[in-house]
């Protein structure tokens, strides 16, 4: 009988290399290939062929577009994540660190389904059934009628799926399952990706939303070839440190809503609680205004949320230190720059350090308003006025650029009762809406404006 000749395969593309390399031919990544067992060819090599039937061409026009119905899982915060509540025939994969909390918001999500009627499975690969129940009970969820499956064969899994016809199953984790077509080990990326595959086919086929569970890596990535990710309607990331009560979870992939719309989660011995206001948790609880100290609201998604963003310039010594923690290094070195050439505030032998309030992460440029003030601020060492907001974009010329849902971010601090705001000029509201009563603004073209327009309120 032949040996099997080892192939190498490409954690990252799911490309296949017949020696070792540092360097996958495919995609360019390095140290991304490692050993599996290549699959005999045969009768699996048209598997897929009946998972896919042909369609018929049509013209766009002609095709009947109707909206997707949706079921709330009974977990707001979850629901806006997903863009209203889970999708018939959908796919889901969400991810995050061991501990964070995947296990018990699907339970618990689960459990909230089938107390509505909706009937669920919940498939676990890492935990037996005594443990699943143990934790439900942790969760105080008594009585429960959810069914739960402790199995790692897909074909299995398949065939339960297709008798047991539920609404939603979970798969935790897809790591875990393995088909019998394939000689490689479970959580290998051949087995990964195959086993994603039957799994999506038949949520597709049957009607069945299927929730799979997946691994990172210890960059933070999901575990598993890329392909994984483009495979299924939905991807889920969990977020936040291990040692704080409160998660993010961040939507990175959504074909049936918004992406990068976030839920705020927060630890409980109950479980996982949605937080209705997100905003008091990323906004520090000053008795008087501190240096250093702005308010920004932002984007996430569709929510505006207000974050806190603190500064602290200190003497630094001949090579002084750029450091953010939830914001972008190389952008504050150039916020620095342009603060110094168009604002004439020089910060080239101090030490400068950044962070957002929180834990939460920044990326959309409407922060550098309020990070340039900030740095004004704690330079300066005078606090910026109480009730004080900031959001706008600056350029390299030190223009003040408009923010995407100017009237939106507005409307929220209103509500909050901040008083005093500076912005681009170009959100500036137009009169003066009821909504905004209250909220003295203070539109700006350039950032020396804004500092200007900054010292007569300090």
């Amino acid at each position: 009988m032949a040996k099997d000749k080892p192939a190498y395969t490409c954690t990252e593309c799911g490309g296949i290399s017949a020696k070792w390399q540092g360097k996958c031919p495919q995609c360019g990544a390095w140290n991304t290939l490692i050993e599996s067992v290549s699959e005999a060819a045969g009768p699996q090599r048209n598997r897929f062929a009946s998972l896919a039937p042909a369609s018929a061409v049509a013209v766009l026009a002609d095709i009947e577009a109707a909206d997707v119905a949706r079921t709330p899982t009974g977990q707001g915060e979850l629901d806006r994540v997903l863009g209203g509540g889970i999708v018939e025939g959908g796919v889901v994969l969400i991810g995050g660190d061991p501990g964070i909390g995947k296990s018990t918001l699907l339970l618990q999500a689960l459990d909230g389904l089938q107390r509505a009627g909706v009937p669920t499975l919940y498939v676990t690969g890492e935990e037996s059934g005594a443990q699943v129940a143990l934790r439900s009970r942790r969760l105080g969820l008594d009585n429960s009628q959810v069914q739960v499956l402790a199995e790692i064969q897909l074909e299995k899994i398949l065939s339960t799926i297709a008798a047991q016809q539920p609404a939603v199953a979970v798969i935790d984790s897809i790591q875990t399952v393995y088909s019998d077509q394939l000689t490689s080990a479970p959580g290998s990326v051949a087995q990964v990706r195959e086993c994603a595959a039957h799994l999506t086919r038949a949520a597709k086929a049957g009607g069945t939303c299927i929730i799979l569970v997946g691994h990172v890596t210890k960059e933070g990535a999901l575990a598993g070839p890329r392909v994984l990710e483009h495979m299924v309607d939905t991807v889920l990331y969990f977020e936040g440190d291990t040692h704080s009560s409160f998660r993010l979870v961040r939507a990175i992939k959504n074909r049936f809503g918004a992406v990068n719309e976030i839920g705020v989660f927060a630890m409980t011995e109950r479980g996982l609680k949605g937080v209705a206001n997100p905003s008091a948790i990323f906004l520090s609880q000053h008795t008087e205004p501190v240096p250093g100290s702005c308010v920004l609201v932002t984007l996430e998604g569709t929510r505006p949320m207000l974050v806190e963003i603190q500064a602290l310039v200190d003497s630094g010594g001949p090579s002084p230190r750029r450091l953010s923690v939830g914001l972008d290094r190389d952008r504050l070195a150039m916020l620095l720059a342009v603060l110094h050439r168009h604002a004439g505030v020089a910060c080239m032998d101090q030490d400068v350090f950044v962070n957002a309030v929180g834990g939460v992460r920044i990326s959309e440029p409407a922060a550098d308003l309020a990070v340039m003030l900030a740095i004004a601020s704690s330079l300066k060492g005078r606090p910026l006025p109480k009730g004080f907001i900031a959001f706008g974009e600056v350029g390299l010329a030190g223009e003040v650029r408009p923010a995407p849902r100017g009237q939106e971010r507005l409307r929220e601090a209103a509500k909050l009762g901040f008083s005093i705001a500076i912005v681009p000029k170009a959100n500036a509201p137009k009169g003066s809406p009821r909504e905004l009563e209250g909220l003295a603004i203070h539109p700006v073209e350039r950032i020396d404006e804004a500092l200007d327009v900054l010292r007569t309120l300090m």
